[in-house]
Protein backbone atom coordinates (compact mmCIF):
# COMPACT_ATOMS: atom_id res chain seq x y z
CA UNK A 1 0.00 0.00 0.00
CA UNK A 2 1.40 3.38 -1.01
CA UNK A 3 0.98 6.18 1.53
CA UNK A 4 1.94 9.86 1.25
CA UNK A 5 5.31 11.03 2.48
CA UNK A 6 4.60 12.30 5.98
CA UNK A 7 8.22 13.16 6.68
CA UNK A 8 7.28 16.81 7.25
CA UNK A 9 5.29 15.71 10.30
CA UNK A 10 8.23 13.98 11.89
CA UNK A 11 10.58 16.88 11.17
CA UNK A 12 8.38 19.69 12.43
CA UNK A 13 6.15 18.31 15.18
CA UNK A 14 7.18 16.86 18.54
CA UNK A 15 5.61 13.46 19.04
CA UNK A 16 5.64 12.51 15.35
CA UNK A 17 9.05 10.90 15.38
CA UNK A 18 7.59 7.45 16.06
CA UNK A 19 4.20 6.53 14.52
CA UNK A 20 3.94 3.61 16.95
CA UNK A 21 3.62 6.10 19.81
CA UNK A 22 0.23 7.78 19.94
CA UNK A 23 0.23 11.55 20.16
CA UNK A 24 -2.13 12.77 22.88
CA UNK A 25 -4.71 15.42 21.92
CA UNK A 26 -6.29 17.37 24.76
CA UNK A 27 -9.78 18.86 24.51
CA UNK A 28 -10.44 20.79 27.68
CA UNK A 29 -9.70 18.28 30.40
CA UNK A 30 -10.29 15.28 28.11
CA UNK A 31 -7.33 13.29 26.78
CA UNK A 32 -7.70 11.55 23.41
CA UNK A 33 -5.06 8.99 22.55
CA UNK A 34 -4.45 7.85 26.11
CA UNK A 35 -5.13 4.41 27.58
CA UNK A 36 -8.76 5.23 28.41
CA UNK A 37 -11.18 5.37 25.43
CA UNK A 38 -13.05 8.67 25.22
CA UNK A 39 -16.84 8.83 24.82
CA UNK A 40 -18.20 11.83 22.91
CA UNK A 41 -21.98 11.70 22.71
CA UNK A 42 -24.99 13.90 22.13
CA UNK A 43 -27.79 14.75 19.71
CA UNK A 44 -27.36 14.52 15.95
CA UNK A 45 -28.65 18.08 15.71
CA UNK A 46 -29.33 20.71 18.33
CA UNK A 47 -33.07 21.34 18.00
CA UNK A 48 -33.73 23.32 21.19
CA UNK A 49 -32.08 24.32 24.45
CA UNK A 50 -34.28 21.92 26.44
CA UNK A 51 -33.44 19.00 24.16
CA UNK A 52 -29.70 19.70 24.17
CA UNK A 53 -29.60 20.10 27.96
CA UNK A 54 -31.55 16.89 28.58
CA UNK A 55 -29.25 14.89 26.31
CA UNK A 56 -26.11 16.48 27.73
CA UNK A 57 -27.17 15.62 31.26
CA UNK A 58 -27.82 12.04 30.14
CA UNK A 59 -24.35 11.90 28.58
CA UNK A 60 -22.72 13.18 31.76
CA UNK A 61 -24.69 10.81 33.99
CA UNK A 62 -23.79 7.86 31.76
CA UNK A 63 -20.09 8.63 32.18
CA UNK A 64 -19.51 10.33 28.83
CA UNK A 65 -16.58 12.71 28.41
CA UNK A 66 -17.61 15.15 25.67
CA UNK A 67 -20.77 16.61 24.14
CA UNK A 68 -21.27 16.30 20.40
CA UNK A 69 -24.06 18.04 18.52
CA UNK A 70 -24.74 19.65 15.17
CA UNK A 71 -25.45 23.36 14.80
CA UNK A 72 -24.70 23.45 11.05
CA UNK A 73 -26.01 20.28 9.39
CA UNK A 74 -24.92 19.13 5.91
CA UNK A 75 -27.97 17.57 4.28
CA UNK A 76 -28.32 15.89 0.90
CA UNK A 77 -31.81 17.31 0.43
CA UNK A 78 -31.64 21.13 0.46
CA UNK A 79 -35.17 21.23 1.91
CA UNK A 80 -34.18 19.19 4.98
CA UNK A 81 -33.45 20.71 8.39
CA UNK A 82 -30.05 22.42 8.14
CA UNK A 83 -29.54 23.04 11.86
CA UNK A 84 -30.05 26.12 14.03
CA UNK A 85 -26.74 27.69 12.99
CA UNK A 86 -25.60 30.49 15.30
CA UNK A 87 -28.38 29.78 17.78
CA UNK A 88 -27.38 26.12 17.86
CA UNK A 89 -23.79 27.10 18.63
CA UNK A 90 -24.94 29.36 21.44
CA UNK A 91 -27.02 26.53 22.91
CA UNK A 92 -24.16 24.04 22.67
CA UNK A 93 -21.77 26.44 24.34
CA UNK A 94 -24.19 27.17 27.17
CA UNK A 95 -25.09 23.52 27.74
CA UNK A 96 -21.43 22.54 27.67
CA UNK A 97 -20.69 25.04 30.42
CA UNK A 98 -23.66 23.91 32.50
CA UNK A 99 -22.71 20.24 32.34
CA UNK A 100 -18.93 20.61 32.30
CA UNK A 101 -18.62 18.70 29.02
CA UNK A 102 -16.25 19.96 26.29
CA UNK A 103 -18.12 20.53 23.01
CA UNK A 104 -17.33 19.20 19.54
CA UNK A 105 -19.36 20.47 16.59
CA UNK A 106 -18.98 20.75 12.82
CA UNK A 107 -17.90 23.68 10.68
CA UNK A 108 -19.21 23.50 7.11
CA UNK A 109 -17.97 26.74 5.60
CA UNK A 110 -14.55 28.41 5.85
CA UNK A 111 -16.41 31.65 6.61
CA UNK A 112 -17.92 30.06 9.75
CA UNK A 113 -14.75 28.59 11.27
CA UNK A 114 -14.00 31.57 13.49
CA UNK A 115 -17.59 31.57 14.76
CA UNK A 116 -17.55 27.83 15.48
CA UNK A 117 -14.17 28.11 17.20
CA UNK A 118 -15.58 30.79 19.51
CA UNK A 119 -18.22 28.35 20.82
CA UNK A 120 -16.66 24.89 20.54
CA UNK A 121 -13.74 23.17 22.24
CA UNK A 122 -13.10 21.00 19.16
CA UNK A 123 -14.01 21.60 15.51
CA UNK A 124 -15.36 18.71 13.45
CA UNK A 125 -14.73 18.37 9.72
CA UNK A 126 -17.52 16.13 8.44
CA UNK A 127 -17.31 13.34 5.91
CA UNK A 128 -18.72 15.50 3.12
CA UNK A 129 -16.08 18.16 3.84
CA UNK A 130 -13.01 15.95 4.19
CA UNK A 131 -11.64 17.21 0.85
CA UNK A 132 -12.83 20.80 1.19
CA UNK A 133 -9.26 22.06 1.22
CA UNK A 134 -9.99 25.75 1.99
CA UNK A 135 -12.04 24.57 4.99
CA UNK A 136 -9.23 22.28 6.18
CA UNK A 137 -6.79 25.18 6.01
CA UNK A 138 -9.05 27.54 7.94
CA UNK A 139 -9.75 24.90 10.58
CA UNK A 140 -6.00 24.36 10.92
CA UNK A 141 -5.52 28.07 11.58
CA UNK A 142 -8.28 28.28 14.19
CA UNK A 143 -6.19 27.07 17.11
CA UNK A 144 -8.67 24.41 18.27
CA UNK A 145 -8.34 20.60 18.19
CA UNK A 146 -9.81 19.08 15.02
CA UNK A 147 -11.96 15.96 14.57
CA UNK A 148 -11.42 14.80 10.99
CA UNK A 149 -14.07 12.40 9.70
CA UNK A 150 -13.32 10.09 6.81
CA UNK A 151 -15.16 10.73 3.56
CA UNK A 152 -17.72 8.15 2.41
CA UNK A 153 -15.41 6.85 -0.32
CA UNK A 154 -12.03 8.13 0.83
CA UNK A 155 -8.93 5.97 0.67
CA UNK A 156 -6.51 5.90 3.59
CA UNK A 157 -4.09 8.03 1.56
CA UNK A 158 -6.76 10.68 0.87
CA UNK A 159 -7.69 10.76 4.56
CA UNK A 160 -4.07 11.22 5.60
CA UNK A 161 -3.58 13.96 3.02
CA UNK A 162 -6.62 15.80 4.40
CA UNK A 163 -4.93 15.77 7.80
CA UNK A 164 -1.79 17.12 6.17
CA UNK A 165 -3.71 20.26 5.10
CA UNK A 166 -4.62 20.92 8.73
CA UNK A 167 -1.05 20.23 9.85
CA UNK A 168 0.47 22.54 7.25
CA UNK A 169 -1.82 25.31 8.52
CA UNK A 170 -0.17 24.98 11.91
CA UNK A 171 -2.32 22.55 13.89
CA UNK A 172 -1.15 19.11 15.02
CA UNK A 173 -4.07 18.47 17.38
CA UNK A 174 -6.00 16.19 15.03
CA UNK A 175 -8.15 13.16 15.81
CA UNK A 176 -9.30 10.92 12.97
CA UNK A 177 -12.85 9.55 12.95
CA UNK A 178 -13.94 6.49 10.98
CA UNK A 179 -17.69 6.69 10.24
CA UNK A 180 -18.34 4.05 7.59
CA UNK A 181 -17.86 3.91 3.84
CA UNK A 182 -20.15 3.19 0.93
CA UNK A 183 -19.84 -0.24 -0.66
CA UNK A 184 -21.89 -2.45 -2.96
CA UNK A 185 -22.86 -4.55 0.07
CA UNK A 186 -24.87 -1.98 1.97
CA UNK A 187 -28.61 -2.35 2.07
CA UNK A 188 -31.51 -1.91 4.44
CA UNK A 189 -29.48 -3.27 7.36
CA UNK A 190 -26.91 -0.42 7.41
CA UNK A 191 -26.42 3.16 6.35
CA UNK A 192 -22.80 2.44 5.44
CA UNK A 193 -20.17 -0.20 6.15
CA UNK A 194 -17.98 0.43 9.19
CA UNK A 195 -14.40 -0.11 8.04
CA UNK A 196 -12.60 -1.29 11.16
CA UNK A 197 -9.88 -2.76 8.92
CA UNK A 198 -8.55 0.77 8.48
CA UNK A 199 -7.74 1.39 12.14
CA UNK A 200 -4.48 -0.50 12.42
CA UNK A 201 -2.99 0.71 9.08
CA UNK A 202 -3.95 4.26 10.09
CA UNK A 203 -2.30 3.89 13.48
CA UNK A 204 0.80 2.46 11.80
CA UNK A 205 1.01 5.46 9.43
CA UNK A 206 0.56 8.26 11.98
CA UNK A 207 0.64 8.72 15.75
CA UNK A 208 -2.57 10.75 15.68
CA UNK A 209 -5.48 9.21 17.63
CA UNK A 210 -8.50 7.68 15.90
CA UNK A 211 -12.06 7.28 17.17
CA UNK A 212 -15.10 5.63 15.57
CA UNK A 213 -18.62 6.89 14.88
CA UNK A 214 -20.82 3.76 14.97
CA UNK A 215 -24.09 5.70 14.69
CA UNK A 216 -23.73 6.79 11.07
CA UNK A 217 -22.61 3.36 9.95
CA UNK A 218 -25.38 1.54 11.82
CA UNK A 219 -28.22 3.75 10.63
CA UNK A 220 -30.39 2.47 13.49
CA UNK A 221 -29.81 2.74 17.23
CA UNK A 222 -30.35 -0.98 17.88
CA UNK A 223 -27.08 -1.80 16.09
CA UNK A 224 -24.88 0.88 17.66
CA UNK A 225 -23.84 -0.94 20.85
CA UNK A 226 -22.48 -3.96 18.99
CA UNK A 227 -20.49 -1.79 16.58
CA UNK A 228 -19.17 0.22 19.52
CA UNK A 229 -17.78 -2.88 21.20
CA UNK A 230 -16.20 -4.01 17.93
CA UNK A 231 -14.58 -0.60 17.40
CA UNK A 232 -13.02 -0.57 20.85
CA UNK A 233 -11.77 -4.13 20.40
CA UNK A 234 -10.20 -3.11 17.07
CA UNK A 235 -8.12 -0.40 18.74
CA UNK A 236 -10.20 2.81 18.57
CA UNK A 237 -9.25 5.51 21.06
CA UNK A 238 -12.90 6.36 21.61
CA UNK A 239 -16.39 6.66 20.17
CA UNK A 240 -18.67 9.37 18.77
CA UNK A 241 -22.25 8.34 19.52
CA UNK A 242 -25.60 9.95 18.79
CA UNK A 243 -28.02 10.07 21.72
CA UNK A 244 -31.68 11.01 22.14
CA UNK A 245 -33.25 12.15 25.37
CA UNK A 246 -35.15 9.68 27.52
CA UNK A 247 -38.62 9.01 26.10
CA UNK A 248 -37.96 11.05 22.97
CA UNK A 249 -40.66 10.99 20.30
CA UNK A 250 -38.54 10.05 17.30
CA UNK A 251 -41.28 11.08 14.88
CA UNK A 252 -40.73 14.68 15.97
CA UNK A 253 -36.94 14.74 15.67
CA UNK A 254 -35.72 16.64 12.62
CA UNK A 255 -32.42 14.88 11.89
CA UNK A 256 -31.43 11.17 11.79
CA UNK A 257 -34.19 10.24 14.22
CA UNK A 258 -33.50 6.49 14.16
CA UNK A 259 -29.77 6.66 14.91
CA UNK A 260 -29.67 8.09 18.41
CA UNK A 261 -29.38 5.59 21.25
CA UNK A 262 -31.46 6.11 24.40
CA UNK A 263 -29.55 6.90 27.63
CA UNK A 264 -29.78 3.30 28.87
CA UNK A 265 -27.95 2.01 25.82
CA UNK A 266 -25.36 4.78 26.14
CA UNK A 267 -24.63 3.58 29.68
CA UNK A 268 -24.02 0.08 28.30
CA UNK A 269 -21.65 1.45 25.64
CA UNK A 270 -19.71 3.50 28.20
CA UNK A 271 -19.42 0.48 30.48
CA UNK A 272 -18.06 -1.59 27.57
CA UNK A 273 -14.87 0.45 27.39
CA UNK A 274 -13.78 -1.07 30.69
CA UNK A 275 -13.77 -4.58 29.27
CA UNK A 276 -12.68 -3.78 25.67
Amino acid sequence: MSLPDLGILRRNWPGFEDPARTRVVRVGGVVLGGPRPVMAAGPCAVESYAQALAVARAVREAGGDMLRGGAFKPRTNPHSFQGLGREGLRILSQVGRETGLPVVTEALDPRHVELVAAHADMIQVGSRSMQNFPLLTEVGRAGKPVLLKRGWAATLEEWLCAAEYVLLAGNADIVFCERGVRTGCQGGYAASVLDLNVLQPLRAATPLPVIVDPSHAAGHWTRVAALSRAALAAGAHGLLVEVVEEGADRTRLRSDAEQGVPPGVLREIVAARVTA
